[in-house]
């Protein structure tokens, strides 16, 4: 069997126990963008943790991370809370675009 490689590439360096400065930013300009935001972390598999944020004015986006502690440390830095879960409160905030309900309506119909 062949050795593998002990190095591992990475788009964004950061140092041990700091998120991707790309990741930080994207978090703290939808939060200022809101009026400040919630989020919540979904761990999706071998892609890593969705961050899902919700904004004090209802809308709402997400950003990818390399794993869930990664997710909190770039949500801590970010100056975001984070919500265990997907709360009644939290999801009543949300307001959806119409092009959203338009995009999920195209995918129901065409099952």
């Amino acid at each position: 069997m062949a050795e593998g490689s002990d190095t591992t590439l990475t788009a964004e360096q950061g140092t041990p126990g700091q998120a991707p400065t790309g990741l930080v930013a994207g978090i703290r300009s939808f939060a200022g963008e809101h009026g400040g935001a919630k989020a919540v972390i979904e761990y999706v598999g071998k892609r890593g943790a969705r961050i899902v944020l919700v904004g004090t004015d209802g809308a709402w986006g997400d950003q990818f991370a390399d794993d869930t502690v990664v997710a909190r440390q770039a949500c801590a830095q970010a100056g975001v809370d984070v919500e265990n879960a997907w709360e009644r409160e939290l999801m009543d905030q949300m307001r959806p675009s119409n092009d959203l309900w338009r995009s999920m309506a195209r995918r129901t119909m065409a099952r």
